[in-house]
């Protein structure tokens, strides 16, 4: 990269404004020259491939690293979405991100926990723990998923929606406003299962 800098005779701290302005004026002074007779004109044309390559590599550069930087490391919007509960922007801007960090593997956990895809939620969640071992939150997190999947299994081999193995006191990943939900949900799908088998 260095390289295209020198091409365009600037340094790598150049500004847009620089660049685009290096790039013009060596572009036409080059468009002139390789008209010329001989080796001139050769040469010249050569120098004008040169200039245009180096341009293009550095400005395709620029727009791959401002994309990485606006979508590295801050994941507010993305939780502001999943406190809102809209899920589906959530999921949208967690897939335009390049840097999938253990941070972006936790809340992709989140927002398939909240879908109840627990399988997939604890997928992800095995994932943050492998690349961050000492992250607290995500030790967490992976508990209390796996006793919330112990106790749906339970509820099901038991047939008693009421089994809590928390005592109530459980607070869900990602905050705790669908734990009701859940509860109620798991309750009617028992319910409608036992009724299934008795009208049959």
């Amino acid at each position: 990269m260095q390289e295209n800098f020198k091409i365009l005779g600037l340094t790598e701290n150049a500004t847009e404004e620089e660049i685009e302005k290096a790039y013009q004026t060596l572009k036409n002074k080059y468009r002139e020259e390789r008209f010329l007779e001989g080796e001139k004109g050769n040469e010249a044309a050569k120098k004008l491939t040169q200039v245009e390559t180096a341009y293009q590599e550095i400005m395709s550069n620029k727009k791959v690293s401002s994309k990485t930087e606006s979508t590295s490391c801050d994941f507010s919007q993305v939780e502001e979405y999943l406190k809102a509960g809209n899920l589906s922007k959530a999921q949208e801007l967690l897939d335009e991100y390049n840097d999938r960090n253990a941070e972006w593997h936790y809340l992709q956990a989140v927002v398939f926990y909240k879908k109840n895809w627990t399988n997939e939620s604890k997928k992800q969640l095995e994932i943050a723990m492998n690349m961050e071992p000492t992250n607290q939150k995500y030790s967490e997190a992976y508990t209390k998923l796996k006793a919330r999947i112990e106790f749906i299994d339970k509820q099901f081999k038991t047939g008693n929606p009421n089994y809590d193995p928390n005592g109530g006191n459980e607070k869900q990943m990602g905050g705790d406003s669908c734990s009701s939900a859940l509860d109620f949900c798991t309750t009617l799908c028992c319910v409608n299962l036992m009724c299934n088998c008795c009208c049959r």
